[in-house]
């Protein structure tokens, strides 16, 4: 079961910032320029008035809890929270900025270098550091518990680039004599680091405990950051790839296939939290996407689907490679993929160096990669000749490797979007019954073995093995109601309609089929959804048209396909349909899905609805119906208690119902807008009836910036002024007194914004339309991608529908819930 928690709060406020700055610039040349007017007298009379500064407004936090409720049946559950004992609370965590340059002074800007930099810092001047454990980011901040024998440290330190066994012949791995190991003589291809630590800030451990007690204050934030950073820092030296909070170790029995030369790997999460029930560790399964490891060839062939390596798009392969890393067969060493060769690897020349004349000049020869491989190095070359080598060097100085020698590194991310069919993979080969969840947490927190690490221990933390066992309690199920004024009872969160009709039903007059090749009986399937409509109530006309694909356009890409269909459609349609039934030829994944909905629903505003007639029968066909339904208008059921009307709060007043979310492109995709979307309640006391409001702003911009825009001193056309007359107009011109706010997809660092930012916006949008309105307002924040989960003690199934955990595991202070 997938929990969601819900953070609520009443009323709010937001934040003024005015700045002005005045500039004055005189120039004199010597040139009798005029003089400025003198500033007017003041009367003596006049008494100068105090400027009084404007008092900021009050900041809007989260209402903290009332009280716990007692409403529905108990159920005793198990969370994947586990209990933290911290003995030390007296002391200091100590923050120093950490500055990472070359020799030279540049400043180090890879990732990963600054964890091997400072584990080398650690190792070789463990003296200097008075023996201190350490917390490293991996980034600009370090931790210890105490402080460092001086507020600014310098050290120099010599990082190895090359791994492999001729690199290491100036090491003394036996030789324990610290002066030894700092002045060690320099090994080949290899960098010298400077590292400056700076204190920064010091942070009472006590902080801690106010996390516990809900004081969240910066200290008691940042002092669940360092314990955050501590457990970041104990998975990178077990080599884990490490993704936020999450964690993937190098085990291809955590790897599952999903196609595209990409693999979901498992990992877990792990982050401590301050609850009910003090200080926890909050362990789950993660998942992150990785590049198949192994023969780069092997991966491009299933990157593109390609028959062989011959087949394969090498421009394109060009892009999938690049900043990749790999090893080669020949070396221990890992590169960077820098390009690909312009030329085959049998016709790629570079300059080989052979020796130096009598005048002491380096002496080159031209040969080919083929070549050097083959006859200098001994390697059988296959199948490389007649393909591009890979690239590891820089610009002007290419290092080439043919491609059969090198292997993709493990554990390199995959960041760019899935496929439909990739997800549907994804999703099926990631599912997990909750009795095998709760082994593999179990095994997770035992393989982690955090009772081994150096800075935990130096704040006297432990960490219970137990899952957190918490009291839940069921709701009992809304009873419906649906047409003829029937009762209708929802069983295990599921409800079917059969052999009911609907509240309200549409009549569908104008409509017509469009079939993308899908191989079914079209006048079967018409006459049985004409059939199934009768028995809900739906009334629907023969359709006008059917309209099938041109079999030469079958093979096209899916964008002519849905024009060319287009094309045909406004040749003999006589006006806009009501709405069109599409034919799909695969139920999951097909590639014209979105084109067509997007040509439909944003080109033409025409209602769609597909459907693959695969394996149809009435069960399929109603809830297609009930879908047709809801986008035409009509209403399938309702509440009992808001036919009555008797939902409390909500139906004594007029109240007003807004969900909002802003959804963004694919990582990496900074061109793409993000989208926002405001879906407002109409008809009140209906609270089943909603209308869309949708905008799009800036990409991968979290907080609406649209619900209140002026565009000049009378106009606003921002997305609540939209709602709001909407609200007046369909419910018997009322406003609303009260405003309930649905908010979803963001994270507790973002609820000030939500409450100061977003809600002001809001208000003002209120107040332009009537200074004298002051509705109330309730913002619940809806969070589905949280990492607490719930399970039954000795039983395989999920947490039943309905169930609601508010004690325990929940925020200490604000006012929470899980459901």
């Amino acid at each position: 079961m997938d929990d969601e928690n819900g953070n609520g709060t009443e009323n709010g406020n937001g934040t003024h910032n005015g700045d002005v700055n005045g500039t004055g610039n005189g120039h004199g040349n010597g040139a009798t320029d005029a003089l400025p007017p003198p500033p007017p007298e003041i009367p003596p009379n006049v008494v100068p008035l105090r400027a009084e500064p404007e008092p900021p407004k009050k900041k809007r936090l989260p209402v903290a809890r009332r009280g716990l409720a007692s409403r529905g049946q108990k159920l005793q559950l198990l969370s994947n929270h586990f209990k933290v004992n911290v003995t030390k609370l007296d002391g200091h965590f100590f923050h120093y900025s950490v500055n990472l340059m070359y020799e030279d002074g540049r400043p180090v800007d890879g990732k990963g270098v600054g964890r091997k930099v400072i584990d080398k810092v650690h190792s070789t001047y463990d003296t200097e550091l008075a023996g201190k454990d350490i917390a490293y980011d991996g980034e600009k901040s370090l931790f210890t518990v105490g402080s460092l024998p001086q507020n600014k440290l310098e050290f120099t330190v010599i990082l190895d680039e090359v791994t492999s066994s001729r690199n290491n012949g100036n090491a003394s791995p036996d030789n324990d004599n610290d002066v030894d190991r700092k002045r060690m003589r320099r090994p080949y291809n290899s960098k010298t680091f400077k590292v400056e630590l700076s204190f920064a800030a010091k942070i009472p451990m006590q902080a801690i405990g106010d996390a516990i007690r809900g004081q969240e204050t910066e200290n008691s934030q940042e002092a669940l950051r360092v314990l955050d950073i501590v457990l970041r820092q104990h998975a990178s030296k077990q080599g884990c790839l490490l993704v936020r909070q999450s964690f993937f170790h190098n085990d291809p029995k955590n790897f599952t296939d999903v196609g595209g030369g990409v693999l979901g790997c498992r990992g877990f999460h792990s982050s401590f939290r301050g609850t009910q029930g003090g200080l926890s560790l909050n362990i789950d399964v993660s998942t992150t996407m990785i590049i198949q490891p192994g023969p780069v060839v092997d991966f491009l062939i299933a990157n593109q689907n390609a028959r062989d390596p011959y087949s394969i798009d090498w421009a394109k392969a060009k892009r999938t490679l690049k900043n990749l890393r790999i090893k080669t067969t020949t070396c221990n060493q890992e590169w960077k993929i820098t390009g690909l060769s312009d030329l085959p690897c049998k016709e790629q020349l570079f300059s080989l160096k052979t020796g130096r004349n009598a005048a002491g000049e380096i002496e080159t020869v031209e040969v080919t990669v083929y070549d050097y491989f083959v006859n200098n190095r001994g390697i059988d070359l296959r199948y490389s000749g007649d393909l591009p080598c890979i690239n590891v060097g820089k610009p002007r100085r290419p290092t080439f490797f043919p491609l059969e020698l090198c292997s993709l590194v493990s554990l390199q991310r995959y960041t760019k979007a899935l496929s439909n069919l990739q997800r549907a993979s994804l999703v099926e080969k990631s599912r997990q019954k909750p009795k095998e969840r709760m082994d593999t947490l179990s095994h997770a927190l035992r393989s982690s073995n955090y009772d081994a690490e150096p800075m935990l221990r130096s704040c006297g933390i432990s960490i219970s093995n137990q899952f957190a066992a918490i009291e839940g309690r069921v709701l009992s199920a809304p009873k419906l109601k649906v047409g003829n004024g029937e009762d209708f009872f929802p069983r295990n969160g599921r409800w079917n309609f059969n052999n009911k009709k609907l509240v309200e039903p549409t009549k569908i007059e104008k409509w017509a089929v469009v079939n993308f090749s899908a191989r079914c009986d079209i006048r079967s399937l018409v006459r049985d959804l004409i059939k199934c409509g009768q028995m809900k109530g739906i009334m629907i006309e023969p359709p006008f048209d059917v309209f099938e694909e041109n079999p030469q356009v079958r093979r096209a890409p899916p964008l002519v396909r849905v024009e060319k269909m287009f094309e045909q459609i406004q040749e003999k349609l006589p006006g806009a349909p009501q709405f069109l039934l599409c034919l799909l030829p695969e139920r999951k994944n097909c590639d014209v899905y979105g084109p067509w909905k997007k040509k439909n629903l944003a080109d033409y505003g025409i209602v769609t609805q597909c459907m693959a007639p695969i394996r149809v029968n009435d069960q399929y066909l109603t809830n297609c119906l009930l879908k047709i339904n809801a986008k035409l208008g009509g209403l399938n059921s309702m509440l009992a208690v808001e036919q009555n009307p008797s939902i409390p709060l909500v139906s004594k007043v007029p109240t007003l119902l807004l969900g909002m979310d802003v959804s963004h492109g694919s990582p990496g995709r900074s061109d793409v807008p993000s989208i926002a979307a405001v879906v407002s309640s109409r008809k009140w006391p209906l609270i089943s009836r909603y209308r869309a409001c949708v905008r799009t702003q800036g990409s991968k911009v979290e907080m609406i910036d649209n619900l209140f825009k002026l565009v000049s001193d009378t106009e606003d056309q921002g997305i609540i002024r939209e709602v709001l007359l909407d609200f007046y107009t369909s419910s018997g011109k009322r406003k609303p007194e009260q405003i309930i706010i649905f908010r979803d997809g963001v994270s507790e660092s973002q609820f000030n914004q939500v409450l100061n930012i977003e809600l002001d916006q809001i208000i003002e949008a209120c107040k332009f339309l009537d200074e004298k309105w002051n509705p109330k307002f309730s913002v619940i924040v809806a969070q589905k991608n949280h990492h607490t989960k719930f399970f039954q003690p000795g039983s395989p199934d999920n947490v039943p529908p309905g169930t609601v955990i508010d004690n325990r595991v929940c925020h200490p202070r604000n006012y929470d819930f899980y459901m």
